[in-house]
């Protein structure tokens, strides 16, 4: 990789054009350009607060000035483990520290359904349109989102123009039912990867569904909904630490395929509306030795302080490649 330099998405493409394989890193960003105001963290910050989070978890956001949910709880772990070497031993307050980190990932799923749009029909055909021509430029889309926003795309298969998505997911062995499942044995051909997990994905133990919309004709966040106060829950990486994460993954035959996957990549990849923090290390770092050769960063505003710890970022790459 060659030192980075800031050109348009346009040009990044028309650079590009040559490659045989060419792939895509969605975060946040993707579905905050839909409705800002419903994908911000500050905005999961009030659903979370409405959903039940305590007045003293609530208080650490403000303390450290942020709305990111993975910094507070690799905060309040970080506290609990002061905490009990100081006091020698478990306390009332290493507990309580605790107990508001476990909660505080279950209150971000609970806030991303809360906030989520609930039918797909609010996003008009041209947004579709749009969001489908840009995914037609890749071979394989990877995601760390848990919304609904990049599966609902894929399945407008009306929508020009025409995407050939698949996500592992098929009919149960014994049958159909009202869910499909993913197999290690299906993902030869799997092009599509929800690197962090999603909310329509549950794990049952024995195997892994996905519901649908198609096999039931139940709008997706009902059957999402209907599942998390039957107190099941999905298929979620949001531990504070990039090591926490990880082992999340490791333990899960779905999301480890999609590691693998990622770290196997080779050609060119564009990353949209990812941040490439400290928290998600794990997925960034495997740039460093996986077969990537072009490397293209979208930057909402080149010149913010964000856009410059992601340029600093890009350079320690290259450097590390080098």
């Amino acid at each position: 990789m060659t030192a980075p330099s800031v050109i348009t998405f346009a040009e990044a493409i028309e650079k590009t054009a040559h490659e045989k394989h060419r792939h895509v890193l969605l975060g946040n960003g993707f579905s905050r350009a839909w409705k800002d105001d419903i994908f911000s963290y500050s905005a999961l910050l009030d659903q979370a607060t409405a959903k039940g989070l305590t007045p003293a978890a609530r208080g650490v956001f403000d303390k450290l000035k942020t709305t990111d949910f993975e910094t507070v709880m690799r905060a309040l772990r970080d506290a609990a483990t002061i905490v009990e070497h100081y006091t020698n031993g478990a306390s009332p307050l290493t507990q309580r520290l605790e107990a508001d980190a476990a909660s505080l990932r279950e209150i971000l799923v609970q806030a991303i359904a809360g906030s989520h749009p609930a039918r797909l029909t609010e996003i008009t055909q041209a947004e579709f349109a749009h969001a489908r021509t840009f995914l037609a430029n890749f071979e394989r889309t990877y995601t760390v989102n848990y919304d609904l926003l990049l599966y609902w795309t894929l399945m407008q298969a009306e929508i020009e123009p025409v995407l050939h998505p698949d996500d592992g997911f098929r009919t149960p062995d014994d049958g159909p039912c009202e869910y499909v499942t993913w197999g290690v044995e299906n993902s030869n051909t799997q092009n599509t990867f929800y690197l962090h997990g999603a909310l329509h994905l549950f794990d049952a133990g024995h195997e892994l569904k996905k519901y649908t919309w198609t096999n039931t004709g139940i709008a997706l966040m009902d059957q999402v909904r209907a599942a998390l106060t039957a107190g099941l829950f999905p298929i979620f990486v949001s531990e504070g630490t990039s090591e926490q994460k990880l082992a999340r993954i490791k333990h899960s035959d779905f999301l480890s395929r999609g590691y693998r996957s990622f770290a196997n990549i080779g050609g060119c990849l564009f990353i949209h509306g990812h941040s490439m923090s400290p928290q998600d290390e794990h997925i960034t770092s495997l740039i460093e030795t996986n077969k990537v050769h072009t490397l293209a960063v979208g930057l909402r505003t080149p010149l913010s302080a964000g856009s410059l710890r992601i340029r600093d970022r890009c350079e320690g790459l290259v450097t590390a490649r080098t």
